[in-house]
């Protein structure tokens, strides 16, 4: 039980307790399965560290299921050494800061209190991509707009067709939270909510240009970077947000 009295408070360092073991474990050492254990349902279950987590730590639950997956990922000590390095990467940007913009925490704030396990989840999954993968970065970013304008919809008791596109998904919320420019006299606001319309349906041509949506002929005239990927998911961040404060200012009035 002594492993467990050295498991720090600090959740960077348990990222990087485990990341250890699972490195021991990978390369010859044994590990203590124990610790492994108790670090990783402790991690799994904050929800944006369980979104960041590496996929072969949130499939294996125990060192001995992590093993065979390990070995048969590469042959060498450096290899594997590299591969585990390389998957806790995006979690460890994260709690360093350096994978952050000043409007991440706002953002996750406002959507975790609205929908801790969809919305928030789909957004931590746009934050975590948008640097190591630009392509799934955009595609989620379009997805969380479609969970957000269709998860409030529900809650207003509005209908929409599975089939409606985002850009017909977003005025309808936008309609029911009186929010379509068509609603107000005020140029300023119209010109506010018009640029917000505007957007959205920005993000969803860039993601069919530029994400990994759907199958591609011929070349891409621009392969998405990290820059492409951070004006979709900053972007839909804000206007999620904006739906989102909306809708709880409207609950809190009723």
């Amino acid at each position: 039980m002594s492993g467990f009295d050295d498991i720090p408070d600090d959740v960077t360092e348990r990222v990087e307790m485990a990341e250890g073991i699972l490195t021991s474990r990978a390369t010859g050492g044994a590990g203590d399965n124990g610790v492994y254990a108790f670090l990783r349902r402790e991690l799994m279950a904050d929800p944006v560290i369980r979104d960041l987590l590496p996929k072969f730590v949130r499939t294996y639950r125990s060192l001995d299921a992590f093993w065979p997956f390990i070995k048969n990922e590469a042959p060498s000590y450096a290899e594997r050494r590299e591969i585990i390095g390389r998957a806790f990467t995006p979690l460890m940007d994260h709690l360093e800061g350096r994978n952050s913009s000043p409007a991440d925490k706002p953002s996750s704030d406002i959507l975790e209190v609205f929908d801790a396990d969809g919305v928030h989840a789909v957004w931590a999954k746009a934050l975590e991509r948008r640097n190591s993968d630009p392509e799934g970065a955009i595609t989620v970013a379009r997805t969380l707009l479609e969970t957000v304008t269709k998860r409030i919809l529900d809650e207003l008791g509005e209908t929409y067709s599975d089939k409606s596109d985002l850009p017909k998904l977003y005025a309808s919320a936008a309609k029911a939270l009186n929010l379509a420019p068509s609603q107000h006299t005020e140029e300023p606001i119209k010109a506010i909510l018009g640029g917000a319309m505007n957007l959205v349906s920005g993000i969803g041509t860039l993601r069919n240009r530029l994400s990994d949506s759907h199958g591609r002929g011929g070349r891409l005239p621009v392969k998405p970077s990290p820059r492409h990927a951070s004006l979709a998911v900053n972007t839909a961040g804000a206007v999620a947000t904006f739906l989102v404060e909306t809708f709880l200012e409207r609950q809190k009035a009723e």
